[in-house]
């Protein structure tokens, strides 16, 4: 059984989620405001945060920020529930470090499926014996989400890891900018946006030494390096 804590302010919709996932054996914990949710995740260490973006006190990307900033509860996956058409705030919210998204209007069952995916997730995550990867002046950890440059610790987002591990597991492999934005953002790579190039520059920037590790084929996309004497110097 998991604590899940819901912050969603439609009354109605509340209900429904409380009840599925009671039926499904978790415990419930709910809110109808950002702030009522941001004090539960704090007193009540929950397994998981259900977040709905649109809030009536403080945004959901705001709510997120605040959890994910916090060392007392960084580690708690966060699911955002997201209407159409919110694809920017969606991509806000997976740069602060949160695990999914369910888009609205969904199936309980998908909502169920998504919940016990991030959860297991989390689980194997928390037992597994850290393993790390070395390349070149570049160490990373995948299931504790760490990451080390020259022996000092690099603080990444959520996504920002996610895009590195892409690259990295795909290395020597030129990336578009659409399959990096399905594959590491889960968005229509149809959708017209920079947030591509934004992020993989903002990686680049925090992995300081590492970063030639991440070059730019001009006109295509981006590709990780075969191997660490590749890297342009």
């Amino acid at each position: 059984m998991a604590r899940i804590i819901v912050v969603e302010d439609e009354a109605d919709l509340q209900a429904v989620l409380q009840y599925n996932l009671e039926q499904a054996g978790h415990e419930v914990l709910p809110a109808l405001r950002g702030a009522d949710g941001l004090a539960l995740v704090r007193d009540k260490r929950p397994s998981l945060v259900l977040l709905d973006l649109m809030l009536p006190d403080m945004s959901g990307t705001e709510v997120c920020r605040a959890i994910k900033d916090n060392p007392a509860t960084r580690s708690v996956p966060v699911i955002m529930l997201t209407a159409k058409g919110e694809e920017i705030d969606r991509v806000v919210g997976f740069e602060l470090g949160a695990e999914d998204y369910v888009v609205k209007p969904f199936s309980v069952r998908e909502l169920l499926l998504r919940v016990n995916a991030v959860l297991r997730r989390a689980e194997s995550s928390g037992e597994t014996k850290e393993e790390v990867v070395e390349f070149g002046c570049l160490r990373f950890a995948r299931d504790a989400h760490r990451v080390w440059v020259e022996d000092a610790v690099v603080e990444l987002t959520a996504l920002e890891f996610r895009l590195l591990i892409t690259l990295y597991d795909r290395k020597n492999r030129v990336q578009s900018r659409g399959t990096l934005l399905e594959d590491v953002w889960g968005m229509d790579s149809s959708i017209t946006t920079r947030t591509v190039d934004t992020h993989v520059k903002r990686l680049r920037e925090k992995l300081h030494a590492a970063r030639d590790y991440i070059e730019t084929v001009r006109g295509v996309g981006y590709r990780f390096v075969g191997s660490p004497g590749e890297a342009a110097h």
